[in-house]
């Protein structure tokens, strides 16, 4: 019996046992579960769920750090354990989200990578060490508060994070993604700070979830489906990388072919002749090249390489007189012969007192492309003239005797600051309109009206400056006091006989903008002086003029060249100090001209206006100048004077010695003008029929194409031939260029052209080929090259000497286009591009147009100076180390202004 009882008692105790261990593990199972629940949140609700970021590797840190244990058993993963066995669900959340995993660098993905490891192989860890039954209640309740706490940190730490990157990312997007960027940011900032304020309650829910076997999967599904939605993330983010590299690589490459090619309608057309003359060609307008301009192209390239042996041999070039034999438009810009320079006289050699050059050496185009401009900070604001309103040289001066303080006085560095636009600047009114209105906020400067206005110079009217075309000395109209000088003296023979004058103290010229109803053409000046702004005026109204006064040097122009000179009421003191400043005009006035003194010396009686006629009469006479005559014009109530230079030297000669203006020196050259101080002397008259000045040119326009009869056969050309055949050689030249090329080829709007420059003229060539446009065109003869200007007069047309080392004697804004054949490549040895480009800058208009034909390494140096000052280059075109460039100057206007000195 005992042994039975003992046998019951212990199958009772064993039974017992069992019931213990079991219920033990299903406990400890139990409790496993709900760890591995705590840790993972893929089994959050869909709509609460969040996605996995860079913030990720911050919140596993802190995981890391508070908790010891944890730390040791990560630092003993297995490295098998790759991929995260709880990864957060992507949701809703649009692609910017995660982008940011994609932009790393390569040393944090590395770093993330590994703490995503060690997360992994805790958790890893943990369920297995709970399945085994090792942990004991009082650490998995001590593991939920720490697992809690984690979880807050984590989400807090996530949504700070996510606020510091979506900016970044959308920096980094593309522009063409950078809205749908911006909403989705602004859609995940949205969601995480709805989340933020239950973040309490979204744990309770999680934790709820645990006992609900419906919604629990297993570790297996939950590992393959996180490693898909990553794989899926991870594959959508690289497509989109590509995608927007693919993208970009297109725009960066259709951006240059726009560029470096012709439009569609008009490649086909272009290409052939590309391919013909081997050229590079950038270009963005949609300019056609006509079918005859190709034949013309194919022609020339034909013929070049025919005489290709023959050139190389006799160094000279193509004949222009045999048959077909017609230059390429692009590429025929002639050579200056070497030998020629020396049976030329230049304004630098001529002029015994011209004062030191700078001799900079230029920087080349290194660093000019990002070249930092700035506004003048000068007194004259938007009227800057450089070498006319330096008022620190001003101030230097000793004297103003002689109107000193109203002649040139350059700056010694030439200045590289902008001139700003006046407020309110419009599109200037186009001619002939130009003539009687302008706008008024163009040349807001009303002074002169109110002090004018009476005589019918200028008057407001609204947003208006008008031109009634009145004078002090024709109030009633230039038209009719045009026609009262003619009636005067009818062999003057306004657009004949008498082509080329000069306006001795113009005023707003009226006088020279109505004598082109007769085709005549004025060159007006005026000094910068207190009648503001009255050249500026003449310039915005399309009418030639540059600021200059009778002070003490020589006028800017040859001998001898003007047909007729006028002075009206100009307040030049003829008279005074042994008549200096009347003999400059004798020295300018060609023999036989006329001069044309309308003031009231002569036709009022005042003791003062007596005393001025005596002086001039006798200083006329012994100029010996002939009073033609003095008419009265009854409708202005005024008088005018005409006189006459002789035309031999036989009155000279018949002077008793001791008179009075004297001779000049046979050493002196009349044609020095550049920084020469007048003298009170006169040149004889040219007697040689051969000599200029000798005979008068043909009536206009007879003139312009015929060669100068002083044009001598034995004297080279410019450009190697003899001067007449090099006359003849270069007018054709440029009536083929203009016509050909500048008309149609290079996106110019003619009608809107009117003042016009051609910064280094030679022969005048470009001049005489835009005669039958309503353009007027400013010659400039740069002082060291080979003298041309008195064959440009000859020619009837004008022009001056310059040196565009330094600023030009004009206002800013005063012309359409302007024309530079080889000026930029023979300034270079002498100064600094960056200076001459701030004064094309200067002087040209919003949507104004610069031609350059240069050296090829110059156009390229020019071109990134232009796009610094971003003007629009239209056209470059470069064969043969040669090229033209074509560019319009907009509105823009740096904002800073240059530090005062």
């Amino acid at each position: 019996m005992a042994i039975g009882g003992k046998s019951r008692s212990s199958k009772r105790s064993s039974s017992s046992s069992y019931a213990s261990t079991i219920t033990t593990v299903i406990f400890v199972t139990l409790c496993v579960f709900g760890v591995w629940m705590l840790t993972s949140n893929s089994v959050a609700p869909p709509q609460r769920t969040t996605t996995r970021t860079a913030t990720d590797a911050k919140a596993d840190n802190g995981f890391a750090s508070s908790n010891d244990d944890q730390q040791t058993i990560k630092n003993n993963n297995d490295d098998n354990k790759e991929k995260a066995v709880f990864e957060d669900n992507p949701g809703q959340l649009p692609d910017d989200a995660v982008k940011v995993d994609d932009e790393k660098s390569e040393d944090d993905k590395a770093t993330e990578s590994e703490e995503d490891k060690g997360k992994e192989g805790v958790a890893v860890e943990e369920n297995q060490l709970g399945l085994q039954g090792k942990e004991s209640a009082e650490e998995q309740e001590k593991q939920k508060v720490s697992e809690t706490r984690i979880y807050e940190e984590s989400v807090m730490t996530q949504n700070q994070q996510l606020e510091q990157t979506n900016p970044e990312e959308t920096n980094r997007n593309q522009d063409s993604e950078e809205e749908q960027s911006r909403r989705g940011n602004e859609k995940s900032k949205d969601q995480w700070r709805n989340q933020e304020p239950g973040d309490q309650q979204k744990k309770q829910e999680v934790e709820s979830n645990i006992e609900e076997p419906a919604e629990v999967k297993t570790k297996e599904n939950d590992q393959e489906k996180s490693k898909n939605d990553i794989k899926e993330l991870e594959d959508e983010q690289k497509g989109n990388k590509q995608q927007q590299s693919q993208e970009q690589q297109e725009l960066q490459t259709q951006e240059v072919v726009i560029k470096t090619s012709f439009s569609d309608e008009t490649q086909d057309k272009q290409k052939e002749i590309m391919n013909t003359t081997q050229t590079v060609v950038k270009t963005s307008t949609n300019q056609e090249i006509t079918e005859q301009d190709t034949r013309e192209f194919q022609n020339q390239e034909t013929q070049q390489q025919q005489q290709q042996q023959q050139q190389q041999d006799s160094g000279k070039e193509e004949n222009s007189n045999e048959p077909n034999s017609e230059e390429p438009l692009r590429s025929s810009i002639p050579k200056e012969s070497m030998e020629s320079k020396k049976s030329w006289k230049t304004q630098k050699t001529q002029s015994e007192n011209e004062k030191e050059r700078r001799n900079v050496e230029s920087n080349g185009k290194a660093g000019v492309y990002g070249y930092t401009w700035e506004l003048c900070n000068v007194t004259a604001g938007p009227d800057y003239i450089p070498c006319l309103d330096n008022e620190e040289a001003i101030r230097k001066l000793h004297g103003r005797k002689h109107f000193e303080h109203r002649e040139r006085h350059c700056p010694e560095e030439a200045p590289t600051c902008l001139v700003p636009l006046p407020e309110g600047y419009k599109t200037p009114i186009p001619w002939p309109q130009s003539r009687d209105r302008i706008w008024y906020h163009n040349v807001p400067h009303p002074t002169l009206a109110q002090v004018k206005g009476h005589q019918n110079w200028v008057k407001v009217s609204g947003e208006f400056l008008t031109f009634p075309g009145g004078g002090t000395q024709f109030i009633h109209g230039a038209l009719h006091y045009i026609d009262f000088v003619q009636q005067s003296v009818p062999d003057i023979k306004w657009g004949k006989h008498t082509r080329v004058i000069l306006d001795v103290g113009c005023g707003v010229a009226s006088f020279g903008g109505y004598l082109f109803e007769r085709d005549v053409l004025t060159m007006s000046f005026a000094p910068k002086d207190e009648h503001e702004a009255q050249v500026q005026f003449a310039l915005e109204r399309g009418i030639p003029a540059i600021s200059a006064v009778m002070g003490s040097q020589r006028l800017p122009f040859p001998s001898r060249v003007f047909d007729l000179v006028h002075c009206a009421r100009c307040r030049v003191p003829w008279h005074a100090e042994g008549g200096m400043l009347l003999l400059e005009l004798n020295r300018v006035l060609r023999p036989g001209g006329y001069f044309v003194w309308s003031a009231t010396p002569v036709y009022q009686k005042l003791p003062e206006d007596v005393e001025i006629w005596k002086a001039m009469s006798s200083l006329t006479k012994s100029m010996c100048w002939e009073l033609v005559t003095i008419k009265r014009d009854k409708l202005n109530s005024i008088g005018a004077a005409i006189f006459r230079k002789p035309t031999s030297n036989e009155c000279y000669d018949q002077r008793q010695q001791e008179n009075s203006p004297p001779m000049c020196k046979d050493s002196d050259d009349a044609n020095a003008v550049w920084h020469v101080p007048l003298q009170a002397c006169m040149h004889r008259v040219p007697i040689n029929q051969a000599e200029r000045g000798a005979r008068w040119p043909v009536d206009w326009p007879g003139r312009l194409q015929k060669p100068p009869y002083w044009l001598n056969s034995s004297q080279m050309g410019i450009y190697g031939k003899p001067a007449p055949q090099d006359f003849a050689k270069d007018h054709k030249h440029w009536t083929r260029v203009v016509s050909k090329l500048y008309m149609s080829g290079l996106g110019i709007s003619w009608s809107n052209v009117r003042n016009v420059m051609d910064m280094r003229a030679v022969y005048g060539g470009f001049a005489a080929a835009l005669k039958d446009i309503k353009v007027w065109v400013l010659n400039v003869v740069n002082f060291d090259s080979p003298d041309t200007l008195p064959i440009i007069y000859e020619r009837g047309l004008f022009g001056i000497y310059h040196d565009w080392c330094e600023s030009f004697s004009t206002y800013p804004r005063s012309y359409d286009l302007l024309h530079a054949d080889h000026l930029f490549s023979k300034l270079k040895p002498r100064c600094k591009l960056q200076p001459v480009m701030a004064e094309v800058d200067r002087i040209v208009r919003p949507g104004g147009k610069l031609i350059v034909r240069d050296e090829s390494n110059v156009i390229g140096e020019i071109e990134n100076l232009l796009k610094s000052l971003h003007w629009e280059v239209h056209l470059t075109f470069s064969k043969d180390q040669e090229g033209i460039l074509s560019a319009q100057k907009g509105e823009w206007r740096p904002t800073k202004y240059q530090a005062s000195s």
